[in-house]
Parts: structure tokens; C-alpha cells; sequence
């Protein structure tokens, strides 16, 4: 087996060049964002696209810095800052630690096969979350925009905005205002100009011209960066409780972004990826990358669709971004300096646009108020709390909406009656009617889970003056262990009022589960168990003939 397939290198190479052109002012910008500095961004962004491509399991997709994952590690910058008495030297092994984790637990989750529950993330919570995620980018960049450092949280941006208004930087805001210009207006013109490069060695030219008196981004590390082994020799185990909780919320975040971002890439090619091998290759490009000061990225969903569209079909094609993002990195580092920070706040104010998920809130009125509800709050918790807290709160509220809503649809499909009522449809004749009064059908329809739980007792507890109940679960595909239990309940007072219980076409899983139970034969005999309604209902005509 081969380990690389070089039957489209062109293609693969050209998709790789395009990509890395693209990163190059991303990786610039969400550096600066993450707090650990312009530099940091582009060794993510060389780093992981290399191993992530190397060992991944979605042949086209592109690794990048990302504003869920970016937001997050900046998050983690802040709490090593505060917990190491501001000074970004000591809190390093602390932030190394973090990112390192975050690698391992990805790993992890690839080999657990996580990748197959992301499926059942709700669109509400992912949209939620993507828009929180979008306000926040765009909100950290108004300070910077205005020619000033923003302060943490969206709080505290909002509640100091008269500092940057009244000491405008009018040459920085000129400059910011200019980026975002220009990458909404090119792609007018053509869509083939990479817009954000070109809006940002504009905006940098136009600034060094003029010599304006701008924030710049300043220098940065020249040649290619060593390991941070020192560093993180001198983490403490005793901080690991510091380190668990954002290491699991950029691990998880990681792998959302990355398979959303696989599916798209997967949509595009008419190709399957391997979520899991893909998990497994971001967690080590994730580690690589913390080893040496960059910070946690992910599958980007431009940079994989702008690879797919120059020609890629290959895993070589992330291989040849990270190749040429660091050529292009080692030949012009030099000039990054001269890059203003309004510039960059320019680039993330429309990066940060583009996640938030404007169909979905354009639909707000449209869907279902649960829904709605479920995305607003996702949003709220994201902007204002933790993005650990909503996505928890989101898929929380999503399985609490989806169990009522299955719940209602049971209820509604589920049918009852005497046995008068189901006597054409079974077939059942030479009954007497008095005898078909006193006979009680309930047949369900879909599963009996936890949800259903309470409606389901009180429905039985309603029904009086009847000699026997049929439960026709025909219909019931499978039952948890709250049914079980319920079910067991409901039969055991139906019992103690006289009423005899009668199971009806039960299939083989949950017959099962009754058995393990004990429930033929101990708590139903074996005999009231019947495939079908008329069958149930001979026997019954023979039990009570003497009765009617």
C-alpha cells in the first residue's frame, strides 16, 4: 500500500501554494489574537498543516488557525498570564501544558471513535455557537481598529469604548477600514485574487509610504523556531487542574471545527474521510505545534475549499502548504514587522463576519420557538460565558427539546380504546359486545424511553372497570430502562386492581429485555404473551364465556 498518492501532484502542489498565500495574513492575525504574538499563528499554521495532512484521514483538508480554536487558546493565555502574576515567561509551561493536553486528548478521542457522534450535534447549537464565536472576534477588534489594545471580554470592550473613541487613531482606522474594504469589494471584481493577502500587503504598503503613526505588529523570530522542552520541563503537576477543563474545550472544539470542516471538504470531492484517523493527525499536529509556541488549530473550512477549487485531491496538498508557508515565512519575515495591527483587526472583523451564521438567524421567526431558544442561548453563553459552557447548554436543551417533541409524536400516533375498536382492523369476530367493552387496548407507536415516561403511568392508572389491558408494542422499535421499569410498574398496578395484562406482538429485542427482568412468567405468565391482537383476543373470548 502506498503510503502518498503522486498521481495529481500539480494539482496537489498548486492547492498547497494558493492555501498557504491564504494563511499567511490569517496566521499574522489570529497570532496576535491568541496573545501569544504574530509568530505563533504561523508556526500553527505550518506546523499542524504538515502532520495534520501527513497522518489525517480527509485527503484534502487544510489546517489552519482557526477563531473557535483561536478564541479559546486566548482564553488560556489570560489564565496562565493571571495565575503567574502577568508575566508571559512563567506562564508558558502552564500554556504549553494546556496545548499539549489539548493534542493528547484528541488522539485519545480518535482511537475512542468520537468522531461518529458529532452527527448528533444540533444545527441550533452549532449555529449558536458559531455566531457567539463570530461576535467575539469582531467585538475584539474595535480597540485595535481605533488604534488601541482591547481589553479581555466583551464586557469590558463595551463598557470602555469611550477610551479608544475619545483618543482616535484616525490614521489606524483609515487603515482597518481600507482592509475590510477592499476583501468585500475584490471578490467583486474577480474571485480569483486572494483578497485578504492583497488587502493586507496594500494596506502595509500604503502605511510605510505614508509613515503613519500606527500600532505594527513589530518583530518577530527570525529562522525556524526550537522546541520548548525547558519550558515545559518546569510545568507543575499541581497546576494540572488549571490546565484539564480549556484542555478539553480546545480538544472538543478541535474536533468540531474539523469534521464540519471534513464534511464540507467531503461534499466538494464526492469522497468519504476517515473522521477518526483525521482526529488522530490533529492531535499530533496539535502537539507538534504546542512544542514549539504555536497554539491549537483545526481543519479551516477556506483554506480547504480554496485548496479543493486551485486543484488538490491529495494529502500532500496540506504537506505542500506547510512547506511553502514556511518558505515564504524564512524569505520575508523580515517585513512582517511593518504589518499595522488595524490591518490585522481589518482582516479578523471579516473573518469573524463569515463565521457568524446569518441564515440561521434570519430563520429565528421561522422555526420552531425551541430551536430559536436553543440558538439564542447557545449565542448568549458563548459571547458572555465559555464556549465549554455553550455547547454543553445547547446539546442539554437540544435533548430536552428532542425528547418532547418525540415524546408528543408517540402520544399523538399512539391508539386506545376497547376492544370494539380495533375489532375490523384485527380481524376479530363472534365476539360479544359486552365482552369487547370490557377488554381495553392501548397500542404504542415508536420508542418507550424516559421521556414518555410519566404520560404513560398516568394513562394506566385512568382505566377502570375493564377485565384485561392489551399493550399492542407492535409498533415499538426498542425501550429503554426508564420504559422497562415504567412498564413494569404500570402492569404490576394494574394487577393489584384485578386487570389482567396481555403483551401484544412484542419483537425479539424487547422481549429480551423483559426476560431479563423476569416478566414472562413471573410477572405475566408466558401464555398472555400473543403475536396479534385476534389471537389475544380467541383466547379471551374462550377465558371469559361464562362471564358475558
Amino acid at each position: 500500500m502506498k503510503l502518498f498518492d503522486f498521481s495529481n501532484v500539480k494539482g496537489d502542489l498548486m492547492g498547497g501554494i494558493t492555501a498557504a498565500i491564504i494563511s499567511l495574513p490569517m496566521g499574522l492575525a489570529f497570532g496576535i489574537q491568541s496573545g501569544l504574538g504574530a509568530e505563533a499563528g504561523l508556526y500553527t499554521a505550518i506546523i499542524l498543516a504538515f502532520f495534520a495532512a501527513f497522518v489525517g484521514g480527509t485527503k484534502t483538508l487544510i489546517s489552519d488557525p482557526t477563531g473557535p480554536m483561536t478564541v479559546v487558546a486566548a482564553t488560556v493565555v489570560s489564565l496562565g498570564l493571571v495565575e503567574h502574576s502577568n508575566s508571559i515567561t512563567e506562564a508558558i509551561p502552564l500554556i504549553i501544558a494546556t496545548f499539549l493536553l489539548a493534542g493528547l486528548l484528541q488522539i485519545a478521542f480518535g482511537f475512542l471513535n468520537i468522531a461518529q457522534y458529532i452527527k448528533y450535534i444540533s444545527y441550533p447549537v452549532v449555529s449558536g455557537f458559531m455566531g457567539g464565536i463570530g461576535v467575539i472576534i469582531i467585538a475584539l477588534q474595535i480597540f485595535p481598529l481605533m488604534g488601541h489594545s482591547s481589553p479581555k471580554g466583551v464586557i469590558n470592550i463595551f463598557s470602555n469604548i469611550a477610551d479608544p473613541i475619545s483618543n482616535l487613531n484616525m490614521e489606524a482606522l483609515l487603515l482597518g477600514l481600507g482592509t475590510i474594504a477592499l476583501i468585500y469589494l475584490l471578490p467583486l471584481i474577480s474571485k480569483k485574487i486572494p483578497s485578504i493577502l492583497v488587502a493586507l500587503l496594500s494596506a502595509t504598503i500604503v502605511s510605510v509610504l505614508l509613515d503613519s503613526n500606527v500600532p505594527r505588529v513589530g518583530q518577530i523570530p527570525a529562522g525556524i523556531p526550537m522546541p520548548l522542552f525547558s519550558e515545559l520541563s518546569q510545568f507543575k503537576f499541581s497546576d494540572f487542574h488549571l490546565i484539564f477543563v480549556p484542555a478539553i474545550t480546545l480538544a472538543s472544539l478541535g474536533v468540531i471545527d474539523t469534521l464540519l470542516t471534513s464534511v464540507v471538504a467531503d461534499n466538494m470531492t464526492k469522497t468519504k474521510h476517515n473522521g477518526n484517523k483525521e482526529l488522530v493527525g490533529q492531535g499530533i499536529g496539535n502537539m507538534l505545534t504546542a512544542l514549539f509556541g504555536g497554539f491549537p488549530g483545526a481543519g479551516a473550512t477556506m483554506g480547504t475549499v480554496i485548496n479543493i477549487r486551485s486543484g488538490a485531491k491529495t494529502n500532500l496538498s496540506g504537506m505542500f502548504k506547510g512547506l511553502f508557508l514556511l518558505i515564504i515565512v524564512l524569505a520575508l519575515g523580515g517585513y512582517v514587522q511593518y504589518v499595522p495591527m488595524s490591518v490585522l483587526a481589518g482582516i479578523l472583523f471579516t473573518i469573524g463576519a463569515g463565521i457568524i451564521d446569518f441564515k440561521g438567524i434570519r430563520l429565528l421567526l421561522k422555526v420552531p420557538q425551541g430551536d430559536a431558544i436553543i440558538l439564542l442561548l447557545t449565542l448568549f453563553v458563548t459571547v458572555f460565558d465559555t464556549l465549554l459552557d455553550a455547547v454543553a447548554l445547547g446539546a442539554i436543551l437540544s435533548t430536552m427539546v428532542f425528547m418532547k417533541k418525540m415524546s408528543d409524536v408517540v402520544t399523538d400516533m399512539e391508539k386506545e380504546g376497547d376492544l370494539e375498536a380495533f375489532a375490523k382492523k384485527s380481524s376479530i369476530s363472534n365476539l360479544p359486545d359486552d365482552l369487547k367493552n370490557r377488554i381495553h387496548v392501548k397500542s404504542l407507536d415508536g420508542p418507550l424511553f424516559f421521556g414518555f415516561a410519566d404520560q404513560f403511568r398516568e394513562y394506566f392508572k385512568a382505566i377502570e372497570d375493564v377485565y384485561a389491558v392489551m399493550i399492542e408494542m407492535k409498533k415499538v422499535p426498542f425501550m429503554d430502562e426508564t420504559g422497562l421499569v415504567t412498564l413494569e410498574q404500570c402492569i404490576k398496578d394494574l394487577q393489584e386492581r384485578d386487570i389482567e395484562v396481555y403483551i401484544i406482538g412484542a419483537n425479539t429485542a424487547i422481549y429480551q429485555q423483559f426476560e431479563k427482568v423476569g416478566i414472562p412468567g413471573n410477572l405475566i405468565p408466558v401464555n398472555n404473551f400473543f403475536p396479534y391482537i385476534s389471537y389475544c383476543a380467541k383466547h379471551l373470548k374462550y377465558k371469559y364465556k361464562n362471564e358475558v
